[in-house]
């Protein structure tokens, strides 16, 4: 994170989001002002606050890709979480400090992934080791009477047994190396061998119901109920090639040290978390509607939202939790609430509001074609491993971003998702008839292609509704 700076966080984003510049110039505002304060004087550190983030602007034209792609460049923990999955206390349901607790779960998982790959080698060593054993087991220990130093007592029959002893131990182990070497290459991979593992030991049918508010006790009880027993193990008999495998992430789940690993997971949260908060809008209550209804939960959502964005502690099974540093992104489209709609607390705490733009035509053509992950070139990967090549003619892609901005102008605007709909319909025919009907190896989607099978579909905006 560092080494990225404003311009190129915008443009490592502009290889996965079209347009949208000035929600990109907010969010790596936001992600290089993480490293600044991180660089700032010790005295100051603590003082300086991130700037939370709304984005405002109708479905599908890139909100939650801004903010996931901007965790995944910063290798941050990131949590998306919607904000009507989450009800006030009191009400059946999530509390707002879940999401927290989701998010300290998946930095563990993260830096746990981290610490493997940094045991990884010694791991396969270690695994390699117990297949060893398995295939050529090491040589029996020399009892300690016959190790013994040669004294008066000492016969000519013992001093033959340690001789043999240490013959066949060095024979083991070069035997031990030859099939080291074989296994390493490869020769071994089929031979099936029985391996020890250690079994889950949480009952899978364990299952805890509790009231509102069981997860503050910070308490795993499945754990604690599914290690009662102590850790079990269970034989498998599997080929060397799966063995290496299972054996390896074994020995490197004994080689890490969770302590460390719960200690960068939880500092990483609290320094660089990203919380984005989806649909905030559907919790606002709507201009000139009676404090009385569904209304009075949304309110109530919005004011537990409030201590964990201004900065409060959450207890979690890993400990403490502050969210002070802690980015939160909200999104909403805002169709029929306004952000003024928001408790004005809860305004307060997200300063900087990006309105993003809806989508054009000509945006639509970038989106299919530009991008890294374009959907063109998704439905090529797919094709071609039905070993089909797929070719886009240049008219046949603007057509369909005409018709999928011709779409939503008069149906609903749905902004990119309109491009997987019309794109599922379009080549319906040729997904079903790959590979029993269609042999060929070049497919050509021209703009009569499209016009034929979508024309029809487009004219009728009855149809159109009920299809695209």
């Amino acid at each position: 994170m560092s080494e990225l700076t404003p311009h190129q966080i915008v443009e490592a984003l502009d290889r996965y989001i079209i347009g949208q510049r000035e929600a990109k110039k907010s969010v790596a505002i936001a992600l290089r002002n993480r490293w600044r304060r991180l660089n700032a004087a010790g005295d100051m550190r603590d003082e300086i606050m991130p700037n939370n983030i709304i984005m405002i602007g109708p479905t599908g034209v890139g909100k939650t890709e801004i903010a996931r792609r901007l965790a995944k460049l910063a290798g941050a923990p990131f949590i998306k979480v919607e904000a009507t999955k989450f009800t006030e206390v009191g009400y059946v349901g999530r509390d707002v400090e879940s999401m927290i607790r989701d998010l300290s779960d998946f930095a563990i998982n993260m830096v746990r992934e981290e610490h493997t790959e940094g045991v990884q080698d010694r791991a396969r060593i270690l695994a390699e080791d117990r297949i060893l054993d398995i295939l050529i087991p090491p040589a029996p220990r020399v009892p300690a009477k016959q190790a013994a130093v040669p004294g008066p007592g000492f016969t000519m029959q013992e001093s033959s047994e340690n001789d043999s002893n240490d013959t066949e131990a060095v024979l083991r182990e070069r035997t031990r190396e030859k099939f080291r070497a074989k296994l390493r290459s490869g020769d071994l991979d089929d031979r099936e061998i029985e391996i020890e593992v250690s079994s889950d030991s949480s009952n899978p049918m364990l299952q805890v119901f509790g009231p509102m508010g069981m997860e503050e006790m910070g308490v795993n009880l499945q754990d604690l109920f599914g290690n009662l027993g102590g850790k079990k193990s269970k034989k498998r008999r599997v080929p060397i090639s799966e063995a290496r495998d299972i054996l390896a992430q074994e020995e490197a789940q004994k080689l890490i040290d969770m302590d460390k690993v719960t200690k960068e997971a939880l500092h990483r949260v609290q320094q660089t978390g990203i919380v984005f908060i989806d649909e905030i809008d559907k919790v606002a209550a709507r201009s000139g509607a009676g404090k009385s209804g569904p209304d009075v939960s949304r309110e109530g959502v919005q004011r537990d939202l409030l201590p964990i964005v201004e900065g409060s502690g959450v207890m979690t099974k890993y400990g403490l939790v502050k969210t002070d540093h802690i980015l939160f992104i909200a999104s909403g489209a805002f169709h029929v609430a306004k952000p003024s709609d928001l408790i004005p607390e809860l305004q307060g705490r997200f300063p900087i509001r990006v309105e993003l733009d809806s989508l054009t035509e000509e945006d639509f053509f970038q989106i299919l074609t530009v991008p890294q992950n374009a959907l063109l070139k998704q439905y090529q990967a797919l094709l071609q491993a039905e070993n089909v090549s797929v070719v886009f003619e240049e008219d046949a892609v603007r057509e369909i971003a005409h018709m999928a901005a011709e779409v939503n102008n008069e149906v609903e605007n749905i902004g990119a998702r309109r491009l997987h709909t019309i794109l599922t319909t379009l080549l319906e025919e040729l997904l079903f008839d790959v590979p029993d009907v269609l042999q060929a190896d070049v497919v050509t989607i021209t703009r009569d292609v499209v016009l034929e099978k979508l024309g029809s579909v487009i004219k009728n905006r009855d149809l159109s509704q009920y299809i695209l």
